[in-house]
């Protein structure tokens, strides 16, 4: 059995989906576990939708909804020809119950709200595409992921149980493949103890195709992307980019953990304490290689690989009575940073001052300085980009640095980490 994950910019549209379904043909004589985001901006529509409800906005609430509708309808309608087919009903039901959210949820814990409301994207992907490939005379069949992915209670960031995950997989997923050529399922959601709905984490699709690969002992696993492979920079910030052939588990972790984009940072351990190989190849052009990641370290060092995270700020705490930052003070400084919900991209101390970088847009400026004015002094610095070059030379950090202020640095035998800002700002 393979693990096929198709995400948001692969189901975009009619057209989109059709290809999947010609990606799909291609591997006929395959027993497929398909994993489907939400189509296009989907997520981020219902964001603003989870917003508009938590605010009582219930204008704004109902005309986001009527947005998502009719962009899904639009794509129903180019797909489907039959307009008794069971789709129609099957998602105007959806929406019915998506609209009801608004007297239903009178919760005001936004990240329970958030999993209740933005699942609908992946419920609602994974209807329309099911339909469309049992239509185009595939043999396949749609199966729930709130049913068979068990989570905490830690919503929007849900934690797997992968005992009960596990089993029941064995008990109504793998069972089926006697019956079934392909399963579609969605990505990004699972549910807890209690029946509720979960969240994986944003962009956690990849993460449930290593969930279902890893339950099942898959073959393997190939993420579609709309790029070749995985490339050795962004193509936003970085000219002449490379794709990596062939890359370990390890590396793969590593660039994940920086912020390499491509892969979601929890999707590479499953596979690996499992040895299965994950393939990062282009929905553009599926008979193309693209990218392998399996156990094998030979080619980690061939290519080195650039890692830009824009519109950073940097923190520096100093202790008021001037006292040595010692282990009390890190476990202070780390509660209270907990306390803001601090996501610290970066970390450095001195005998006097600790310091850490953050994304600007995900973190509360005056809050954090308010949570540690009584006992330190802080200073910060806006502006600022974070570069990580896992298998630098000199020759990459000097051509990195021009015209650059070096702010931060930190070097390792692999990685080199600079926060660095424009000289003209």
């Amino acid at each position: 059995m393979k693990v096929f994950k198709f995400g948001g910019a692969s189901v975009k549209d009619a057209k989109s989906i059709r290809n999947i379904a010609s990606i799909i043909s291609l591997y006929d004589n395959e027993k497929l576990a398909i994993v489907i985001s939400a189509m296009g901006k989907t997520t981020n529509l219902l964001e603003k939708t989870v917003n508009c409800l938590i605010n009582r906005k219930k204008e704004l609430f109902e005309e986001k909804i009527e947005v998502c509708r009719q962009f899904h309808f639009s794509i129903i309608e180019e797909l489907f020809n039959d307009r008794t087919n069971d789709v129609y009903n099957s998602v105007s039901e959806t929406f019915v119950l998506l609209s009801s959210m608004y007297e239903s949820s009178n919760c005001e814990n936004y990240d329970f709200v958030y999993d209740q409301v933005v699942s609908f994207g992946e419920e609602i992907s994974t209807k329309i595409i099911s339909e469309f490939l049992i239509q185009e005379g595939f043999n396949a069949r749609l199966v729930d992921a709130k049913k068979l992915i068990r989570t905490n209670k830690c919503y929007s960031e849900a934690e797997v149980n992968w005992e009960i995950t596990t089993s029941l997989f064995q008990a109504d997923f793998l069972s089926q493949y006697d019956k079934y050529d392909f399963q579609i399922i969605q990505g990004f959601v699972g549910h807890n103890s209690d029946g509720f709905t979960t969240t994986l984490g944003r962009e956690g699709s990849d993460f449930t195709a290593a969930i279902v690969a890893y339950c099942c002992c898959a073959q393997d696993v190939t993420i579609w992307k709309d790029v070749p492979g995985m490339l050795n920079a962004d193509p936003k910030w970085f000219d002449n980019t490379i794709k990596l052939e062939k890359i370990s588990f390890r590396e793969a972790i590593e660039l994940s953990y920086y912020g390499a984009s491509v892969i979601h940072p929890k999707t590479i351990k499953p596979l690996q304490n499992k040895n299965i190989p994950l393939y990062v190849k282009s929905f553009k052009n599926p008979k193309a290689d693209g990218t392998i990641i399996d156990s094998c370290i030979l080619n980690d060092k061939l290519v080195p690989s650039f890692i830009f995270k824009m519109n950073q700020v940097l923190f520096s705490f100093t202790p008021k009575d001037f006292s040595f930052i010692v282990e009390d003070n890190l476990s202070d400084i780390f509660n209270r940073l907990s306390k803001a919900n601090a996501k610290i991209n970066l970390m450095q101390n001195s005998a006097l001052q600790f310091s850490i970088v953050l994304d600007a847009d995900k973190v509360n400026i005056q809050k954090l300085l308010l949570l540690f004015t009584d006992n330190y002094q802080v200073r910060y610095n806006t502006g600022l980009e974070l570069v990580t070059i896992r298998h630098y030379n000199s020759e990459t950090i000097k051509q990195l640095t021009v015209n650059k202020e070096v702010i931060l640095k930190q070097i390792t035998r692999e990685t080199a980490r600079l926060v660095i800002k424009s000289k003209d700002k």
